[in-house]
């Protein structure tokens, strides 16, 4: 896209990295929701030999038929982000289904980054042998982003809730007019000259936790993604912008969303993720 990245064949993360694979994706529709997310490391981890530090995972609530959602962003000056950013994502989506089972109203995001972040908390006291790991400690290991909630059914409506602890970004997308709304702020202060790449990521849990609350309806679709894909987005004026609009106007197959998220531009080099879910206009099949 525009001026491409250099093209090189991927080299091998180190071997005890085995577990995380070069890419992920994934795709499957509720009677009311579809869904699509995609995980693809980024050139300069291919080149370097580092594994992918960003992860997605998703998950359906039997009873209620809602859709729970979990994107992070291991942060590169952790050690083992990769393993921080999965295990975020997995205690997140454990935390939001059991919330889910109580008949929960609002969802409580504190509780639920909570739980993720005592979940690194543990990861820390297994590998460093002792019983309580101080927060830099966790954070020299583990520190991720981390945006999670849930599309669920409110009477009629759908309404998506999520929230976020770090820098990674959720949108709505105007399909009608290819069109994003960011749900949270972005990377640049108001006025300010420069763009701040600083994060206050997992296992801290702010006291003031960034939440959003968002009717989805036709023609809006609900992305999430981290930096990777949000740096090049911007302001969604531009051509990844425009390829993206017209990519999600209704459910990709997930190996071709894939495909399409791991466009090659240059400078842009980081691992990207992408979930997205849309209203279904039709009814079960």
């Amino acid at each position: 896209m525009d001026v491409p990245g250099l093209e090189f064949e991927a080299r091998p993360p180190s071997q005890y990295a085995f577990d995380f694979p070069d890419s992920e994706c994934e795709g499957w529709s509720t009677d009311r929701l579809t869904l699509r997310f995609a995980s693809v490391r980024g050139a300069k981890h291919r080149y370097y030999r580092q594994p992918r530090q960003d992860a997605a995972r998703a998950a359906v609530h039997e009873a209620t038929g809602s859709i729970v959602f979990a994107v992070a962003d291991g942060v590169s000056s952790a050690a083992e982000s990769h393993q921080g950013a999965v295990e975020a994502c997995r205690a997140a989506i454990e935390r939001i289904l059991h919330l889910l089972d109580q008949g929960q109203g609002r969802l409580d995001g504190s509780d639920v980054a909570a739980h993720a972040a005592q979940r690194l908390r543990e990861l820390a006291r297994w590998r460093l042998g002792v019983p309580a790991p101080q927060l830099a400690e966790v954070t020299r290991l583990y520190a991720t982003t981390l945006v999670a909630g849930a599309v669920r059914a409110t009477g009629d409506a759908l309404e998506a809730e999520l929230f976020r602890i770090g820098d990674s970004g959720a949108w709505l997308l105007d399909r009608a007019g290819g069109s994003y709304h960011p749900l949270f702020g972005g990377k640049a202060a108001p006025g300010a000259p420069l763009v701040s790449n600083e994060v206050s990521p997992l296992p801290l849990v702010p006291e003031h936790l960034e939440t959003a609350v968002r009717r989805l309806a036709e023609p809006w679709t609900l992305i999430i993604g981290t930096d990777g894909f949000g740096d090049p987005l911007g302001e969604g004026d531009g051509r990844v912008g425009e390829l993206f609009a017209r990519q999600l106007a209704s459910p990709p197959p997930p190996l071709w969303l894939g495909h399409v998220l791991d466009f090659s531009r240059e400078t842009f080099d980081d691992d990207r993720t992408l979930l997205a879910i849309w209203p279904r206009a039709e009814g079960p099949r």
